[in-house]
């Protein structure tokens, strides 16, 4: 199917061209609104009347009888239709459809996968500064980009999943004071405990196993405590290591791996702070004014210049984000996207403008963003706010503990990450249908479940003989799944996890429905193998999407 859709593809590029010169780059097929239609649409009749000055219907028959000699249109295609003002509405054979089935059986988990293309990604995602449990928006964030790597991997590319913190500053200084009061004996509550300080009870499992001498090893440091109380350096380095530990845990519930984990503190100690910000004085990108230095952020789009170095010498947040992103690029990232909040859309600007003044060849628009909202919960009824265990927000932790890591995963990404989200604790543990996510999965047990009852092997269902699926059940199903690919394709290219949840939602549905217009497991044994292929192959992408979101496909439930 698909290399007959390139083929099809190919063909009207040849005849637009004949049309008019160059209006074969813009050749495309779109889906129609309505299946009864055909298999595909073509709009291009009306693009080109008004540049040919001739009717757009006039234009649709030309292209028509054009087509219809074509040797692929006449292999593959079995009805051309003019509707409306100008659609030309395609109508595949029937052996043409069932060409996907094929192809899904041989590629198995390749499916809908592109070969490489060279290129490395970077996507730096989570990036929680170690001062607190990963809360649900970190849970979002950490969906999110787990999802966009995976999707960029099935289209070729070498993608690099980063962890970038703060191991320093106003926060990492107030862990520090924090845990030193409660190991103090120093508690919320008391009267000397700061309005600032963090009150979860967190901080006091920290103090306990700092003064119990105890070590602590996370993904990127590791550090045994002094157990002296007045150790605020040592406290603070175990603090760090204690929570960077805590948020390992967090990641490893929910299945999500980093590549590396990159320090802030690093760009300062390394001097390319400093040398991101000589770079852009150099090039007289920067001036002087009330006791800070400037950057002209103006010249690249900003609605205003922005300050890199206040009076009292310290430099703004965004500062080490341009040293950041130049040496991204110099680690051969040409793709960069950072998934964050929708606090950080004032960054944006400032970061892109600083490394344009810094002329080191960076494209414009890099670094891609994708911001997110945050995540309200909802159990029985009642918005939760508050954790225990963080003091005032619930984490990713309890959220997985509550439901399950694929609920937490199907349910994050199933709205566009700039929308309010509620998720709903007692909709993501029902085992029904309004479930989406329990929907999906029952579809891929259920057919696994037939698959057994038929207790073949489902290797020789590859070279299948598969003209008995010719049934508008079958057909529909067919079609569902050969929008697979292009739905990748887009979803990657669109930073949109969720649409691939919509596709997994309505190849289930209707896979549910072959299941209840045809049997499969019938007496003719040509009928069975084909339907059985069928079957077999709509797994095998439920799997594959599945895999995409980093959700499971079960084979019982």
């Amino acid at each position: 199917m698909l290399q007959i859709q390139q083929d099809l593809l190919a063909a009207l590029r040849d005849e637009l061209d004949k049309l008019s010169p160059g209006a074969g780059e813009k050749a495309a097929f779109e889906s129609p609104k309505v299946a009864a239609h055909g298999d595909f649409a073509v709009t291009a009749a009306m693009q080109l009347a008004k540049p040919l000055k001739l009717n757009p219907r006039a234009v649709g028959e030309q292209l028509r009888a054009a087509l219809l000699a074509q040797p692929a249109f006449e292999r593959w295609v079995e009805a051309i239709e003019i509707a409306g003002p100008g659609f030309i509405n395609i109508r595949l054979k029937p052996e043409a459809k069932q060409q996907v089935v094929h192809e899904v059986l041989g590629a198995g988990e390749h499916f809908g996968r592109q070969a490489s293309n060279g290129q490395r990604l970077m996507v730096e995602f989570v990036s929680a500064n170690p001062t607190g449990p990963l809360h649900v928006g970190h849970g979002r964030q950490a969906a999110l980009g787990d999802a966009i790597c995976n999707l960029y991997q099935t289209q070729g590319w070498d993608v690099h999943r980063e962890f970038y913190y703060n191991d320093a500053g106003v926060q990492i200084n107030t862990l520090a004071t924090s845990t030193q009061l409660r190991a103090q004996g120093v508690k919320p509550g008391d009267a000397n405990w700061p309005e600032a300080a963090y009150n979860g009870d967190y901080i006091g499992d920290i103090a306990n196993d700092f003064l119990a001498k105890q070590t602590v090893k996370a993904d990127d440091r590791e550090f045994t405590a002094s157990g002296d109380a007045n150790d605020l350096d040592g406290i603070r380095q175990f603090a760090v290591a204690y929570l960077r530990h805590e948020q390992d845990l967090d990641l490893q519930a929910f299945a999500v791996k980093f590549d590396h984990y990159y320090l802030e503190s690093s760009l300062y100690t390394s001097g390319r702070v400093e040398a991101a910000v000589n770079r852009l004085i150099a090039n007289g990108k920067t001036y002087e004014q009330d006791g800070a230095l400037w950057l002209r952020s103006t010249d690249y789009g900003d609605d205003k210049d922005r300050v890199m170095r206040k009076s009292d010498g310290s430099y703004t947040y965004f500062v080490p984000d341009v040293a950041y992103h130049i040496a991204k690029w110099e680690r051969g990232f040409s793709k960069v996207i950072n998934i964050q909040g929708t606090d950080h859309h004032g960054t944006i600007a400032r970061v892109r403008a600083g490394l344009q003044a810094a002329d080191v060849g960076i494209p414009p628009g890099y670094p891609d963003y994708v911001l997110h909202t945050m995540v309200r919960v909802v159990r029985g009824g009642q918005e939760v706010k508050i954790s225990k265990r963080a003091g005032s927000y619930v984490t990713l932790r309890d959220l997985i503990e509550w439901t399950s890591k694929d609920a937490v995963r199907f349910f994050l990404l199933s709205r566009k990450p700039d929308t309010e989200y509620t998720f709903d604790v007692d909709l993501a543990v029902q085992q029904n249908n309004d479930n989406p996510v329990y929907y999906v999965q029952y579809a891929h047990a259920r057919i696994c479940s037939v698959l057994a009852g038929w207790g073949g092997d489902v290797a020789t269902l590859t070279g299948a003989e598969l003209s008995a699926l010719d049934t508008p059940a079958a057909q529909a199903l067919m079609r569902q799944i050969a929008k697979y690919p292009e739905m990748l394709t887009a979803a990657a290219r669109d930073f949109a996890p969720h649409d691939v949840t919509f596709y997994l939602r309505e190849l289930a549905a209707s896979y549910h429905s072959y299941y209840d217009a045809e049997r499969i497991l019938v007496d003719d044994e040509a009928v069975k193998r084909a339907r059985l292929a069928l079957v077999a192959a709509t797994r095998q992408v439920l799997h594959n999407g599945l895999a995409v979101l980093g959700v499971s496909a079960p084979q019982k439930m």
